[in-house]
């Protein structure tokens, strides 16, 4: 062998090791955990994810609405409600998926001249007076709810209210379960952006707070927004939150290289696909290091029972899903 490549190769082999090495210090000290309680981790022994019921159940009942969030409680037995809020024209949080109520509500046969109905648009009362479950269709394409009401009839906004299908407060869900089940917890997303989501945070932590304290640990805040997700940080400590975009990716990456040492994510929940892009988020190790840092493994929207399967064996600590039933069924 020639005296240069000889030199390459032992400089080669000298760099592989101490990079090697490297990457092995930082996999065996200890990473600094995130919290010291974290009651979104499934409990040890456990032979099933916590359920999160995806918009209240979303293919069982109208989404986001009292009514599916009542089912998912107290007929399927959830662990966890996922829901997304908005501000109101008059800075009431609702919830809903959607940032406008067309796809929902019978609003269009009030007005047909657009498709486009934005909640920011309309005040609480007004909003009360749409039918939330008139787009709702059922497993066997019915729509049960389409004719509840009559555009025209005088006790509509009763008869919305008694079916428990009008849209939803964020402080009505709190005081629907708070004494019957402290236990329950709540994943929560701010889909506002900008003025009007720093004000929907800001009305978050206050609820807390001020009227529902012993929930305070039991509902983790997550957002699309940036922004939101530095507001949140920095202005609301005792918020539990979701990682962004941005954090979640950061510790992805940190994970797929054995560098997790450099993750410095303070977030309790990751809330993520089990496929994005070419980064697989379905592995024991992804789960399993973010177990070292106390962090929970919320996977989305599963309606599948396989991929549950695969999911549990992972370890993962909740499984969000339209379909409570067909988690119930699989998890026998």
């Amino acid at each position: 062998m020639k005296k240069g490549l000889k030199k390459a190769l032992i400089i080669l082999g000298s760099v592989v090791v101490v990079v090697g090495g490297f990457i092995a210090v930082c996999n065996i000290i200890p990473p600094k955990k995130v919290i010291e309680v974290n009651n979104f981790i499934r409990k040890e022994g456990s032979t099933k994810p916590m359920l999160a019921a995806h918009r209240g159940g979303s293919l069982a009942n109208p989404e986001n609405t009292l009514k599916a969030y009542k089912a998912a409680v107290n007929e399927f037995k959830i662990d966890i409600v996922e829901s997304d809020i908005w501000m109101t024209k008059d800075e009431h949080l609702v919830y809903s998926h959607d940032g406008t109520i067309d796809r929902m509500s019978d609003v269009a046969l009030f007005d047909n001249k657009t498709d486009k109905h934005n909640i920011s648009d309309y005040t609480l009362d007004e909003l009360e007076n749409f039918n939330f479950g008139y787009g709702f269709q059922d497993k066997d394409g019915n729509y049960p709810y389409r004719d509840l009401v009559t555009v025209d009839q005088q006790n509509r906004k009763q008869v919305l209210k008694d079916n428990d299908l009008q849209i939803l407060e964020v402080d009505k869900l709190f005081e629907q379960f708070y004494e019957s089940n402290p236990d329950l917890m709540f994943i929560v997303e701010i889909k506002n952006g900008g003025e009007q989501g720093f004000k929907a945070a800001t009305a978050l932590d206050n609820l807390l707070t001020n009227r529902f304290p012993n929930y305070k640990d039991k509902v983790v805040v997550g957002t699309f927004e940036d922004e939101i997700s530095k507001d949140l940080k920095e202005n609301h400590p005792t918020i539990l939150r979701g990682a962004s975009t941005g954090e979640a990716t950061k510790f992805v990456v940190t994970q797929m290289f054995g560098v997790n040492i450099f993750d410095d994510g303070d977030f309790v929940c990751l809330q993520i696909p089990t496929e994005r892009s070419i980064l697989h988020l379905d592995r024991k190790t992804f789960v399993r290091r973010a177990h070292r840092r106390n962090m929970a493994v919320q996977y989305w929207t599963i309606n599948d029972a396989e991929t549950m399967k695969e999911l549990n064996e992972l370890g993962c600590d909740c499984i969000m899903t339209d379909d409570p039933e067909l988690f119930n069924e699989t998890f026998k």
